[in-house]
């Protein structure tokens, strides 16, 4: 393929632009390099020489896990294992009714749950994709004879939401995300003994903005969402449900200021709770 065509398939698709692809390519291996055999030559000492392995649900989420790996977790190795398949397929079942996750999507999980413990092995696994937390119990089981920790990437979040009890806002950018993310809500608010009512906001655009890699966009579609919400009516705490809503971060870092109550995340909640459990 010449250079011109190149460019014409970078480019044409939905009026992408990419002006400079060596720092595309530059940023994007800044953040998840290579793979090396040897620790990590800098970072937290409590953290070198531990593995991560990151379950993501696709392979386009690797960035993402990775991205707050580094941030979280310096000095740890990350492994990161996904398939767009598993998305897509969650997807297919979603629109026909089916459930969601479909059981072959949890079989696919397991398996490479552990062929990363196999192949590598690993201090600690996170399942990163909240559309499989239904998977989190089989993976667990699977790995128990490896003496490996698994962590469900929004568990802690949904505990910080759940503990104190009150109204709480779900906001959802993917739907086949939004009936497993409200279930562990509650059965976090139930094991917590806690009472939480909560209302979901779905806001597909921001998904599609993320696709066309408007991160703006992505995020102010969001923070319209949480302040039409709130205008109907109150509530104590927000849930943002997807690893990939941890960049609303991004343009408000503080959101608690902007919208006058906190707003919570996996992409920091879920890697906190990894690092905890490291560095014990």
């Amino acid at each position: 393929m010449g250079r011109f065509a190149f460019d014409q398939a970078l480019t044409d698709p939905m009026n992408h632009q990419i002006e400079d692809d060596l720092t595309l390519f530059s940023l994007y291996m800044r953040v998840c390099s290579v793979p090396s055999l040897e620790p990590e030559p800098a970072g937290d000492p409590d953290l070198i020489g531990k593995t991560v392995g990151l379950l993501n649900g696709a392979s386009w989420v690797s960035l993402f896990a990775t991205y707050f790996g580094r941030r979280i977790l310096p000095g740890a190795k990350l492994i990161a294992v996904g398939n767009d398949a598993v998305q897509l397929h969650s997807m297919q079942a979603h629109r026909d009714g089916r459930p969601c996750p479909p059981q072959a999507n949890i079989d696919r999980f397991i398996r490479y749950a552990e062929d990363l413990v196999q192949l590598h092995g690993a201090d600690a696994l996170l399942l990163t994709c909240s559309t499989m937390n239904r998977a989190a119990g089989a993976v667990r089981e699977a790995l128990r004879k490896y003496a490996v920790s698994v962590v469900q990437i929004d568990e802690a979040m949904m505990e910080a939401a759940a503990a104190p009890g009150g109204r709480i806002l779900l906001v959802a950018t993917h739907a086949p995300t939004v009936r497993n993310s409200r279930e562990l809500l509650e059965e976090t608010a139930a094991k917590l003994g806690t009472r939480v009512s909560i209302a979901e906001a779905v806001v597909e655009p921001a998904f599609h903005s993320l696709g066309l890699g408007d991160i703006a966009g992505h995020n102010e579609t969001i923070a319209q969402a949480i302040r039409e919400a709130a205008a109907r009516e109150p509530f104590d705490r927000v849930v943002l449900a997807q690893i990939s809503m941890s960049l609303f971060k991004l343009t408000y870092p503080e959101p608690e200021r902007v919208f006058g109550v906190p707003v919570l995340t996996s992409g920091e909640e879920g890697f906190r709770r990894i690092r905890r459990l490291l560095a014990t």
